[in-house]
């Protein structure tokens, strides 16, 4: 069967399943566990983004992955979430991307091969995960910043817990909003950085694509500012900071 072709049945058989677009209401199986969840097939690492699908222009791949649910299965622990926020971030002439700066470590898993995962510390203290794109040897990934929990948010509010003082409890669209929550909420670490993204522990479905998209300047950079190169679903609650529409 030809990728396309094949994108498109697993991409019809998933939309059949669910709108993503709101909060999705667990299913029956969702609700009695995630391994039932699993088994239920509703996520399945067989439904994964193939990894050429990575391999196109980083905005282009950031554009598109919104809507995509992301997948992990960590420590046991199966969780997952539509994309509602991403940022792209491109090579060395792109001044805000570490690519710029960087060769080695872990940045070079910004070279590619893409579909693969770059995750890094942010401040020295949140982990930040990113998707690499481009053809190998280009470099290029997004930045996922929030997401919308669809299952496991027992284990994600347990997650974040972990590294927040107090005892306030974060309503549900927050568990995975902004970069280093989404990675801390998906049990994401320096320890997945470089693995492929279209097996587990952690792949990209697709899910239903958004009706309104909006193009803003990225967050929390000092270079690069007036490339509207943030991408999120207009009006969704999970979004990390709401965007004013004038």
């Amino acid at each position: 069967m030809a990728q396309g072709e094949a994108f498109l049945k697993t991409y019809g058989a998933l939309a059949q399943v669910t709108s993503l677009h709101r909060h999705a209401v667990p299913s029956r199986a969702e609700q009695e566990g995630p391994e039932r969840a699993a088994n239920s097939g509703r996520f399945d690492p067989s439904l994964a983004l193939p990894l050429d699908w990575f391999a196109r222009p980083t905005l282009e791949v950031a554009r598109t992955l919104l809507g995509t649910i992301l997948v992990s299965v960590v420590a046991g622990e199966l969780v997952a979430g539509v994309l509602v926020e991403v940022e792209a971030y491109g090579g060395p002439e792109d001044p805000a991307s570490h690519a710029a700066r960087y060769r080695n470590g872990l940045v070079r898993a910004m070279w590619g091969p893409p579909g693969h995962a770059y995750v890094y510390r942010a401040y020295g203290m949140y982990p930040c995960f990113n998707v690499v794109t481009e053809p190998e040897g280009r470099a290029g990934a997004v930045l996922l910043r929030a997401a919308a929990p669809l299952i496991g948010l027992d284990v994600m509010r347990a997650r974040r817990r972990a590294m927040r003082s107090g005892q306030y409890l974060l309503p549900d669209e927050r568990l995975a909003s902004g970069p280093g929550a989404l990675a801390l909420a998906f049990g994401i670490g320096l320890e997945h950085n470089g693995l492929p993204l279209d097996r587990p522990p952690i792949w990209l479905q697709p899910g239903e694509p958004p009706e309104r998209v909006l193009c803003t300047p990225r967050i929390g950079i000092s270079r690069g500012e007036h490339l509207r190169w943030r991408f999120v679903l207009a009006d969704h609650p999970a979004v990390s900071r709401r965007v004013r529409v004038e």
